[in-house]
């Protein structure tokens, strides 16, 4: 996976982890009622509107405009970061003891303050204003937390492939047909992919959880050496056109059991 492909995954980790809180949060009443001066930053900030003295169901509140009000702080939080923040991975932390180290659990004294005092003021301004901090002081008690979780979770070890199995198809999504597993990178090119360094070994037994169809057709566009070094993830191969209108087709086939 390329640094630009890292940093946006690792973008989409952060606001997951920030959601939680800030969901939560905003589910419940408020001590301190939500001053209306406007938050500084992005012309693009949402301000949410709360009423104190009933508790909100989260499910009937403007889940937009909280989930517009979630993307606005996560960019605002994570473009602050450190590129090795940014791009933190478990293969990064195995290959350099340093950032292992630096992003441990709990996280270092030094990491924390590094990362904290680069927020930018708006984002403990928004959320004060909004009744989401009682001060503005207050942010590193709530974003400590969320730092670690999103630590954890960027450098977490690869799972055991074996429990990644599906219950559909991650081509046609049929789910009720007979699944195999498809060697995301043929175990033929195992040694060529280490040695011309498109894989780290960790990363050879990945695998998809195809139906025949579907695991066949794979194998028909593209070679092993295709697929080892272009098509290594179910996103990549449902980049292809063809695999994406193969998928549309054999989705519609379906027969009666006897």
């Amino acid at each position: 996976m390329s640094a630009d492909e890292t940093q946006t995954t690792n973008h989409d980790l952060f606001r997951d982890c920030l959601s939680g809180p800030l969901v939560q949060r905003s589910a419940v009443p408020q001590a301190k009622s939500a001053r209306k001066r406007k938050p500084k930053g992005r012309k693009t900030s949402i301000k949410l509107v709360k009423d104190e003295t009933t508790l909100e169901d989260p499910r009937e509140a403007d889940a937009k405009e909280l989930a517009d009000f979630i993307n606005y702080l996560a960019a605002e939080i994570f473009d602050s970061f450190p590129n090795d923040l940014q791009t933190l991975s478990y293969s990064a932390a195995q290959n350099d003891t340093r950032l292992a180290e630096k992003f441990s659990d709990p996280l270092s004294p030094t990491a924390l303050e590094q990362t904290l005092t680069a927020i930018p003021p708006s984002v403990a301004e928004s959320l004060e204003t909004y009744g989401l901090l009682e001060e503005q002081s207050d942010l590193p008690k709530f974003l400590t937390p969320v730092l670690q979780e999103y630590v954890n979770a960027a450098t977490a070890p690869p799972p055991i492939w074996s429990s990644t199995r599906t219950s559909a198809c991650e081509i046609c999504e049929r789910d009720w047909i007979p699944l195999s597993y498809h060697h995301l990178i043929p175990r033929q090119i195992h040694a060529k992919a280490i040695k011309r360094g498109w894989h780290e070994e960790w990363r050879l037994n990945s695998v998809a959880w195809l139906c025949r169809a579907c695991h066949s057709f794979v194998h028909r566009v593209a070679s092993n050496e295709e697929l080892a070094r272009d098509y290594w993830t179910v996103e990549r191969l449902m980049g292809r056109e063809d695999i994406v209108a193969w998928a549309k087709w054999v989705g519609r086939v379906r027969w009666k059991s006897r």
